[in-house]
């Protein structure tokens, strides 16, 4: 048994540090990005943020909105090869949206087919997201690899994973994006069933430090509640912020609204298990069923997140968010809570 008596920090324990600005006006900063990937050699360019592989997310309909952003769809695993390729057909007309769409896959002989069929129906796909809730296993490692040599053109992204030791046996193994985070989404409970985790942004700034030494890259997976978390995120070094509670409940999750609510949960609940093939006897939830007021269109969303990133940035003086990292200075605050929350309760709008 050991100790790690260093600090970890999620973004909640700080703020940024605002810095004197040249700047006249938030629409002056560019978000756009543009990467190249270590190992496929494809170029990514785009606003980098995700809407996650998980269901009433990652959706077709989600894909259609945010392309016009552009921002990037992580497509949830329950689609089949024959929805894919109908989907990708009806769309053939839009050639930038396979830069922008990632199909997602597990580990799985049931998995391996599938994503093979996709493959073999739908030659223009670029992206795959090689997603398993724990990405410290030996056979996940392995299938990377071995996923790497038969698809050298494919841009992987793989994870979950915290630590920069695994970010780097990730890229190494042939993974272009490295997934980062274990726990700390809004419907996932696995610190609570586990014990399992790691502080987000301490996660985000190690993983960073260690993809980028190799050339790699990294997303910041989870943990994002407001617009000024993305901007922590990015803050920290994040190449792509990838969102899942923070777009569920809108018109593209392609859940029915009741009530003005939408359900929303985690992708190891019981409901997540039984929608990919039923629960095992050895597994048990590590998420979460929830009820969230309906949002309308994800636009709205969008919105919020990318005024509150341009803002963001002008803060700390950074004119594009290529520079945001570079004028990041943390603070750490010293009560766990980073606004006031005195009127939170009694909020009618804003």
């Amino acid at each position: 048994m050991r100790i790690d008596t260093d600090v970890k920090l999620d973004y909640s324990d700080v703020l940024l540090r605002p810095k004197r600005s040249t700047m006249g006006s938030r629409k002056d900063v560019d978000l756009v990005r543009e990467y190249t990937f270590r190992n496929s050699q494809k170029t990514y360019r785009g606003i980098p943020i995700m809407a996650a592989n998980m269901g009433g997310v990652g959706t077709f309909n989600m894909a259609e909105e945010l392309i016009k952003v552009p921002m990037f769809t992580c497509l949830d695993k329950n689609y089949q090869p024959a929805d894919i390729w109908d989907w990708f057909g009806n769309h053939v007309h839009k050639p930038d949206l396979q830069s922008h769409i990632a199909i997602s896959t597990g580990i799985t002989e049931v998995d391996q087919e599938r994503i093979d069929t996709t493959l073999k129906l739908c030659r223009s796909i670029e992206y795959v997201c090689i997603d398993v809730a724990n990405g410290y296993s030996e056979r996940f490692l392995d299938y990377v690899a071995r996923f790497r040599e038969k698809y050298p053109h494919i841009t992987i992204i793989a994870g979950n994973v915290v630590t920069a030791d695994l970010t780097e046996e990730l890229i190494l193994r042939g993974a272009d994006i490295v997934k980062v985070g274990i726990g700390p989404g809004s419907v996932c409970t696995t610190r609570i069933k586990t014990g399992v985790g790691y502080p987000q942004l301490s996660a985000v700034i190690e993983c960073m430090d260690a993809a980028h030494g190799l050339g790699g890259h990294i997303i910041a997976d989870g943990g994002c509640s407001t617009s000024g978390d993305v901007v922590k995120a990015f803050g920290a070094g994040a190449d792509f912020v990838m969102l899942g509670g923070m777009m569920a409940g809108t018109d593209e999750s392609g859940f029915e609204v009741k009530d003005n609510m939408v359900e929303f949960y985690g992708s190891s609940t019981t409901q997540a298990q039984e929608d990919n093939g039923g629960v095992q006897d050895h597994r048990t939830s590590e998420g979460r069923i929830v009820r969230l007021p309906y949002k309308g269109p994800i636009a709205n969303v969008v919105t919020d997140v990318l005024g509150g990133l341009r803002s963001g940035c002008t803060y700390v003086g950074a004119n594009k968010l290529k520079n945001l990292s570079k004028c990041t200075t943390f603070v750490k605050v010293n009560n766990g809570k980073t606004h006031n929350t005195v009127f939170e309760n009694m909020q009618v709008g804003e």
